[in-house]
């Protein structure tokens, strides 16, 4: 054994897709390392790989003196020494004489320095080599001082090119100092059971640096940008289990055929429910007028009968006959302001002047046009081009300007809505009258009355939260959930009049109520909208939520997009709100709808009412 010590040999080791630079020299790092650099495993390792041969060992010898071990397998050169002094070793006759100052340069001890990225060094060749080896250069600093090579004659990452290989550099002896010194590398998929050599040398007389443990990271994948989906993306099912293997192409036509016929049945019944809604609103429609008889017998008389008698106001809750609905809207509103007829005319002469002489405000000219275009787009009457009410429009909403300027109140956005669905069912005069002493109505003029009456619409706000959380609790705690309160939504359906939102014949039968009832049927109608939504407001992001309540909800404008639907009409037709629907939630707040409920809120909030 000890002359098998003092005998250089090829150890091979491992073969490793990456190999860890610092962890060459460290004698401290983890216990579950793939191979232990020792000379018990190097024993272990040339027993098991040396070929058996008869030759001796002073064959052996001259067969290290001439850089030739296991020729049949393995030309590289390794001039490793087990147990045994570094001044006794076989040398080779070309590099014997320096071996001792290139070996005293070497330190295993001294502090690391800094790790230099693989990509700063050049790129440098080597020769063709059956086996990958290990090489050591220990005159360069720690990241720089281990490299492997390739049997093919391929670039890779080395020393910086002005460090080349001179043939007088001796060899480094790695003495028994070396057996608590394990070789840690990254744990790859190539095959393990090749040998390989490791050359261990020096290649320049620069300084060596410290000697320091780095396990490399495995280099990942990097991800590039992608230009848009593969071939294999555009194809995948979108909705199949990613573990199961792609359908074949007989049952996936199978299935898009099944899916074509399912879009198709569904296009089909969405048409019948449509029209079955149609063929309703127009039974109701008959039925209303119908009734005109008992209207001009019971209720133009006297209107103020429908109070007394039940059925006379249940009669006034299905809507009111079209060529009655201006008597019959100018009665229940009333005249509080105690207006002339003259008043309209002598608003608007001012306006006029006012716009003439250029006083009027543009800043509210403006905003009156942008609330005109917004104004019914469906039926085309209001267009600043062509619309034949669009001038009337603007002369009304100007008049009630200069009418709202005494009080120091300027526009508020959303008139127009209002003023619009007066100049359908009423002549101009009645129109303006019959708005004015609308909006003078305490919850609408608080709405209407700017910052002033900030205090006021706050406590309307708690009205509605009150009746939310008794009626409708599961929507109320999903709004708190949420941090929604009534004014994210509120206003924009009361400061028109719920004329943005809804379809226009449903919007008509809430005015037909709203005039006779008041307020109270403000919140009820709202409560209704709400109950109508509630499968649709249970989204789990605030911003999802707020957009189906303003009607931009993008799933439901894609489905009425496909259907064909038009986009121009009520927001929230496109989440099937109707009139029939609507009014069907309505009738079933009955059961827990008071109106001493609604008074008692009023005599809380608003004491001073």
């Amino acid at each position: 054994m000890d002359t098998l010590a003092n005998i250089p040999v090829s150890v091979p080791i491992h073969h490793v897709s990456s190999f860890d630079f610092d962890d060459a020299f460290n004698d401290s790092d983890d216990t579950d390392v793939p191979y232990i650099f020792s000379p018990d495993a190097i024993r272990e390792e040339f027993a098991r790989s040396m070929p058996v041969e008869d030759d001796s060992w002073e064959e052996i010898e001259n067969a290290a003196s001439t850089g030739g071990f296991f020729d049949d397998s393995n030309t590289s050169v390794s001039t490793l020494d087990i147990n045994s002094d570094p001044q006794i070793a076989p040398e080779s006759p070309m590099v014997g004489s320096a071996l001792s100052a290139y070996f005293s340069q070497i330190s295993l001890s001294t502090p690391a320095q800094e790790y230099e990225s693989p990509g700063e060094h050049p790129t440098a060749y080597v020769n063709h080599h059956p086996h990958p080896n290990v090489v050591v250069n220990a005159s360069e600093p720690p990241p720089r001082r281990v490299h492997s090579t390739s049997g093919l004659s391929q670039p890779i990452e080395g020393p910086p090119s002005n460090t080349t290989s001179d043939i007088s550099a001796p060899p480094i002896l790695v003495t028994q100092t070396a057996k608590s010194l394990p070789l840690v590398a990254e744990p790859a998929s190539h095959s393990l059971s090749t040998p390989q050599s490791v050359i261990v040398s020096t290649l320049s007389s620069d300084p060596p640096g410290p000697s320091v443990p780095l396990t490399e990271k495995p280099q990942g994948h990097r991800r590039n940008r992608s230009a848009g989906p593969t071939a294999l993306e555009k194809v995948r099912s979108k909705t199949r289990p990613s573990f199961l293997p792609p359908k074949p192409r007989q049952e996936d036509d199978k299935h898009m055929a099944d899916w074509q016929h399912m879009m198709k049945l569904s296009r089909t019944a969405a048409e019948k429910r449509r029209k079955a809604l149609q063929e309703r609103r127009l039974l109701r429609e008959k039925a209303i007028e119908e009734s005109l008889h008992i209207w001009e017998t019971e209720v133009i008389p006297d209107w103020r009968v429908v109070f007394k008698k039940p059925s006379l106001r249940k009669l006034w809750w299905r809507g009111i006959p079209t060529k009655l609905r201006a008597s019959m809207w100018e009665k229940a509103v009333g005249n509080p302001l105690a207006l002339n007829k003259d008043h309209y005319r002598t608003c608007l002469s001012r306006a006029k002047r006012a716009l003439a002489s250029g006083v009027f405000p543009q800043t509210t000219l403006d905003l009156i046009e942008r609330d005109i275009s917004t104004t019914l787009p469906a039926l085309h009457i209001f267009h600043p081009e062509s619309g034949p009410l669009y001038g009337d429009l603007k002369d009304m909403l100007s008049a009630w300007v200069v009418s709202r300027s005494d009080e120091g109140l300027g526009y508020t956005f959303g008139a127009a809505k209002i003023a619009a669905m007066m100049l359908i069912n009423l002549p101009n005069q009645q129109a303006f009258i019959v708005m004015r002493n609308l909006l003078e109505r305490h919850c609408m003029r608080s709405f209407f009355g700017g910052d002033r009456a900030k205090e006021d619409v706050e406590a309307y706000y708690r009205i509605f939260d009150t009746l939310l959380a008794d009626g409708m609790p599961k929507i109320y705690f999903n709004f708190k959930q949420h941090q929604i309160s009534p004014a994210s939504y509120l206003p924009d359906w009361l400061i028109p009049l719920f004329l943005d939102h809804l379809p226009f014949e449903a919007c008509a039968r809430v005015w037909d109520v709203l005039l006779l009832e008041g307020d109270s049927f403000l919140y009820r109608a709202s409560l209704g909208i709400l109950g109508v939504l509630e499968p649709r407001l249970f989204f789990p992001e605030k911003k999802e939520l707020l957009e189906l309540l303003k009607g931009e909800n993008k799933a439901a404008l894609d489905v009425a997009k496909r259907e064909g639907r038009p986009l121009d009409g009520g927001r929230y037709e496109i989440y099937g709100v109707d009139e029939e629907t609507l009014w069907e939630r309505i009738d079933h707040m009955n059961d827990w709808w008071k109106e001493s409920t609604w008074t008692r809120l009023i005599q809380r909030e608003l004491p001073d009412l």
